[in-house]
Parts: structure tokens; C-alpha cells; sequence
């Protein structure tokens, strides 16, 4: 049976990730941060059938031995672990580069070690910062606006080296504001849904005029499985944007939310959720065309039909007991 090896398998892309791999027909070797519960986070709550197919590796990437260990024999490696936060990222940067940049150099080290045929690494797109030209391309510039976008841009550029340097198999997916079931609720969307349903009059947020451009989480694995599987001369030493090319202001997302739940709730904007000064990112829309071209993948959901997904599973109590074990891998 192939092998697919996943850091990062235990958060939320990457849980989804996995389970759309063993539907693929894989065997997942699955890397979930070492903690002292022996949580594999989202991966504890997946169906038997998958969970059979899946051997979680408990390690962590900023260990050389560790992800040696998880990539050698695979057929695919993707790469999705790291620290996530922006907001934290101002607060503690030297652990986004020990684990976003330096994480990173491990995989690679890895990878070209064991001669693997494939590496997907997953970038952001706040590494674009706030859009000079919309839609985005993979053309416009890259400008760090926080210290966890310096990490992942640090993290790419050390992807493209490789590929440049020693012909390593690396390619880049570069999605935009991911979102759906098993998502931190320190996130927008999540954010928005549990605080109305929780009967709330306000809906508390940070900055209401940034655009987002949000693809439905199932669509992102797809996209991470389009790039893992297609032909070695369209995807090898490229990057990929993921989005479907329409953003929203988070004022107007909030309201939108708050229609398919049927609420009314008045749309605060708090100064203390603001990001520092000239640091918020204003406008994310994502030009994918490369990725369609390229391997064929198309969004199969809209925002709307992502949204009323999502809204149904956060208001299922048993999913909001699951954030408990999730929100560790987050």
C-alpha cells in the first residue's frame, strides 16, 4: 500500500487532509505533536474505517530524528505543520521560526535524505500581505506583515532553494483563509457561529473592513491531494494559490452568518483584538488559475454551502465537547 506522510496530520487542515488521502486508498503515517494526554487530536475522532488506516507518529518537527523517521518509505510527504497565530506571533516570534522555518528545514533535510518523490508544503497567504494587485497571483510580491507571514515566507523561500539547489521534488500550496468543521474557534468564521449561537446580542470581532477569501475545508485537501498526485513536469518547484476568488469584508461576513442562522446581533468592532499598527492586512482575493490549469481542481462548495456546513456542526454539543481535544493541535 502507498504511503502518505503528514505533519501537522492532527490539526484541522490536516485531519481533513488525512482523511481524504485514506479515501485515496493510502496508508497515513500521521506526525501529531507529543503531549502528555497522548492526544492525536482530530485524529482521535475520525471514523474507525480511517483510523485504521492511519499510524499516528508522535514527534515534532523542530526534531531532525523524528521527522526522518516519519518520512522514510513514504511516496508523498506533506508537509503541513506550524504554528498558525498570527496575533501569538507578535508575542512570541522566535517560536514561529523554530517551528515554521526551522521545522521546515528539517522536512526538506528529511526528504532529500530518504529520497522521497514528493513534497507538498503548505505556505498562507498572508504571505502576500495586504493585495497590491487583485485578484493574486503567485506573481505578487511577497511582504511580511506579521512575524508569523516572515516564518512562512522564510519557510517557502528555504522550499524553493532546495528545489532550485538540489532538485529536491518540492512544490508549494499557498492557501488562502481556509475554513469548516474542526477549526479553532479562535478563528473568524468559528467566532462568529458560536457566539450567536450562544445567544449572544453582540458579535465581538477585531477589524471589520479586511477582505478574506474563504475555501471550504474539504476543497483545500483536495487542493493539497491535486498537487501531491499531479504530473511532475505541472507542479514541481511551483506554487500554488488555493481560493476560490471571492473575498469578503468580516463586517459582511458576520452579517451574512448571521442570516443563514436566523439571528440578530449587533456587529462590535474591539480595539483590543487589533492587530498592531499598519500591520493588519487589508485585502485577500486569490487568483487560482494556476492551480485549475495546472492539475484541474475545481472548489466543489460555495460559501454559502461551506457556511450553512459549518454552522450545523458548531451547533452540535457533542462537536463543541470534540474543540476540547482539538484546540491543543490547533
Amino acid at each position: 500500500m502507498t504511503i502518505a506522510a503528514v505533519t501537522g496530520a492532527e490539526g484541522f487542515i490536516g485531519s481533513h487532509l488525512t482523511e481524504a488521502l485514506v479515501e485515496r486508498g493510502y496508508r497515513v503515517r500521521a506526525m501529531a505533536l507529543y503531549n502528555m494526554h497522548s492526544s492525536a487530536g482530530w485524529l482521535d475522532t475520525l471514523a474507525p474505517a480511517v483510523r485504521e488506516q492511519v499510524d499516528v507518529v508522535f514527534g515534532d518537527v523542530r526534531d531532525p530524528a523524528t521527522v526522518l523517521r516519519l518520512v522514510d518509505g513514504a511516496s508523498v510527504v506533506y508537509h503541513l505543520a506550524a504554528i498558525g497565530s498570527v496575533p501569538y506571533s507578535y508575542a512570541a516570534p522566535r517560536s514561529f521560526v523554530d517551528t515554521n522555518t526551522i521545522g521546515t528545514l528539517n522536512v526538506l533535510e528529511a526528504v532529500r535524505a530518504c529520497q522521497i518523490p514528493r513534497l507538498v508544503h503548505t505556505s498562507t497567504s498572508e504571505t502576500y500581505g495586504t493585495a497590491r494587485t487583485v485578484p493574486i497571483s503567485e506573481t505578487h510580491v511577497l511582504q511580511a506583515q506579521s512575524p508569523y507571514a516572515a516564518s512562512k515566507v522564510a519557510a517557502d523561500k528555504l522550499a524553493e532553494s532546495y528545489h532550485l539547489s538540489f532538485g529536491l521534488p518540492v512544490v508549494t500550496l499557498r492557501p488562502f483563509n481556509t475554513f469548516g468543521p474542526r477549526q479553532s474557534t479562535r478563528a473568524v468564521i468559528p467566532q462568529i457561529i458560536t457566539q450567536l449561537a450562544g445567544g449572544a446580542r453582540q458579535i465581538v470581532l477585531g477589524a471589520l473592513d479586511p477582505t478574506r477569501d474563504f475555501c471550504y475545508v474539504t476543497d483545500t485537501a483536495q487542493a493539497f491531494i491535486a498537487v501531491g498526485e499531479g504530473p511532475a513536469s505541472a507542479v514541481l518547484g511551483e506554487v500554488f494559490n488555493c481560493g476560490p476568488g471571492e473575498d469578503i469584508a468580516i463586517g459582511s461576513l458576520a452579517e451574512e452568518i448571521a442570516g443563514l442562522m436566523g439571528a440578530e446581533a449587533d456587529i462590535v468592532e474591539d480595539p483590543e483584538r487589533l492587530r498592531p499598527k499598519d500591520s493588519e492586512v487589508m485585502r485577500l482575493v486569490c487568483d487560482a488559475t494556476k492551480l485549475r490549469e495546472r492539475t484541474g481542481w475545481q472548489p466543489r462548495h460555495t460559501r454559502i454551502d461551506g457556511l450553512i456546513r459549518a454552522i450545523s456542526w458548531y451547533r452540535d454539543p457533542a462537536n463543541l465537547a470534540r474543540l476540547a481535544i482539538g484546540e491543543y493541535h490547533q
